[in-house]
């Protein structure tokens, strides 16, 4: 027996009972790690047969998309130089054409002339002649005459050189002073016209 009045025996239990300091921050740590390798395998499953073949679809996909892109661009790329093209060669003779016009010019003023001619029938009917071959060599290589007497004055197919008062409606042409034409679609000259303020 000690000066506190207990046995040896009852020192010896209350010691054996204590709880050690470090008891339980062990457990603490225990578990921690227990939780850590928990995450580290659940991180390191690989995915499943489903899930890969999923991801190689959407791959297949997005390279399939992107091909038939580049696909599309290539074919748009060469419609537009195919068309930049045949307009090179659609339109290649515009400058001679014109020329050729001016010539077409000149044989119809000598016909207006010959026309006040009582004498002139010859004359009238070789460069009518001339005129009609003209005509159909330019028709042959797409050239039209624009229509213009009569019709609706159009700014993108006429120039109009001055306004008269006329029996023809308000807006229309009254008198073509220079024929106008189109090679295809391409207006290469307009018609110069005098337009109608109608009636005076």
């Amino acid at each position: 027996m000690n000066s506190d009045g207990k046995t040896e025996l009852e020192i010896e239990n209350s010691v054996e009972e204590e709880p050690s300091a470090d008891e339980g921050p062990s457990a603490d740590a225990g578990q921690s790690t227990d939780e850590a390798l928990l995450d580290d395998s659940v991180a390191d499953v690989p995915p499943t047969r489903d899930e890969e073949m999923e991801r190689l679809r959407l791959t297949a996909a997005e390279a399939d998309k992107r091909v038939l892109q580049a696909q599309a661009e290539a074919e748009n790329f060469r419609k537009r130089m195919r068309r930049d093209y045949e307009d090179q060669l659609k339109f290649a003779s515009t400058d001679l054409i014109v020329d050729l016009l001016q010539v077409r010019d000149n044989l119809s003023r000598a016909i207006e002339a010959a026309q006040s001619g009582e004498q002139a029938s010859g004359l009238l009917e070789g460069v009518a002649m001339v005129i009609k071959q003209m005509d159909d060599v330019l028709g042959k290589h797409g050239v039209v005459e624009i229509p213009a007497e009569g019709e609706v004055f159009d700014p993108n197919v006429h120039e109009a050189i001055s306004q008269i008062p006329s029996d023809v409606e308000s807006g229309k042409v009254a008198h073509v002073a220079v024929t106008g034409f189109k090679l295809h679609d391409r207006v290469i000259r307009p018609s110069q016209v005098v337009v109608s303020t109608g009636p005076a």
